[in-house]
């Protein structure tokens, strides 16, 4: 019975051999096919040569029609091709097609990809399509709502549709309104969703400064309150000081048509405050004091021109300071990369 049963071993494995032969060997080949196109394509989108990527990441599909990261990479090396909505040429808008019909399908493979769907949309907003990509940036936040990243992210795609506003105007009147809220507050709510995700982390804070000073016209007074909570969560980091003596000297100096004497030599004495703050935790930082000598140049021998020539000196001096302590951090560098070399 036992030898029976031995014997009969050899003629399962037999047929075994035969059922793979006949389908999964072929898909096996074809896989491994599709892969070696797949690398070879990703080669050539590393170097820049986006038409052999695409027709690398083409032979691959053939081969595996299911791959989604060539569909995803063959959007990318299309959309890289493309010239945007102003270049209005059959070819052109050919790429855009091709970039749109690879992505799509990346898509609908997997949904859930998040750098699928950052990919796509982020061609649809190349196509100033704002409906459409806004979905997809919102559905990255769907799919992962604790992750700060994230937040940036959406923040940094409506930003991009916020205009220029008149000199003055509050965010609340901006254009591109959308489902009520306009681009701005849009953006606005995400720097501060990251911010309540994690009150406690100062990263968010200087995100959402930034974006107030990037604004075209900047909102110095929002973008200050920021740097200032960031000092209270901080309190020995000279980063902070530093951002509150640029955004108060910048105000002062951007504006000064519209401030009094008065409020420029206060805003100049707490950005010199602030800078000095900084220097006291960090002196090796030589943009501080680039920042102390345009203060004393630009702000000071301005509203005090009786006492221009001492400001100038005073300005000179600071200048001095920033380039020795630049050869100092440039000096610096060289040695750590010598350093890394030795190891």
């Amino acid at each position: 019975m036992r030898q029976r049963y031995l014997n009969t071993i050899p003629l399962i494995f037999l047929v075994l051999a035969i059922i793979f032969s006949s389908s999964g060997c072929g898909k096996f080949i074809g896989g491994l096919k599709a892969n070696y196109y797949f690398a070879k394509a990703n080669k050539s989108f590393s170097e820049a040569q986006y038409r052999d990527a695409i027709g690398l990441y083409e032979i691959a599909l053939v081969h595996n029609p299911g791959l989604v990261e060539a569909y995803q990479y063959l959007g990318e090396s299309y959309k890289n091709l493309y010239r945007g909505p102003a270049v209005d040429t059959p070819e052109n808008n050919e790429r855009a097609d091709k970039a749109l019909e690879a992505l799509k399908r990346a898509y609908e493979i997997d949904p859930y990809d998040k750098n699928v769907i950052y990919s796509l949309g982020d061609m649809y907003d190349r196509l100033r399509n704002f409906e459409e990509a806004e979905k997809l940036y919102l559905k990255i936040l769907e799919l992962e709502p604790t992750n700060m990243e994230n937040y940036y992210v959406v923040a940094g795609f409506y930003k991009k549709y916020v205009p220029v506003r008149a000199s003055g105007a509050s965010g609340e009147q901006e254009g591109g309104e959308t489902e009520g809220k306009t681009a701005f507050q849009k953006a606005e709510e995400m720097y501060l969703r990251r911010i309540e995700l994690d009150a406690e982390s100062p990263e968010g804070y200087a995100y959402a400064a930034q974006f107030y000073e990037d604004l075209q016209p900047p909102d110095f007074d929002k973008a200050y309150k920021f740097h200032v909570y960031r000092t209270r969560l901080e309190p020995d980091n000279n980063i902070p000081w530093y951002a509150i003596g640029v955004n108060r000297f910048w105000k002062a100096h951007r504006l000064q048509t519209q401030l009094s004497k008065e409020d420029r030599i206060e805003h100049a004495k707490v950005a010199e405050e602030a800078l000095l703050k900084a220097i006291e935790m960090e002196p090796s930082y030589s943009f501080t004091y680039y920042y102390m000598g345009i203060i004393y140049r630009n702000i000071y021998a301005a509203v005090y021109p009786e006492r221009k020539s001492r400001y100038i000196e005073e300005a000179d001096m600071w200048q001095q300071r920033a380039q020795d302590a630049r050869k100092k951090e440039l000096e610096r560098k060289r040695l750590e990369q010598e350093l890394k070399g030795l190891k």
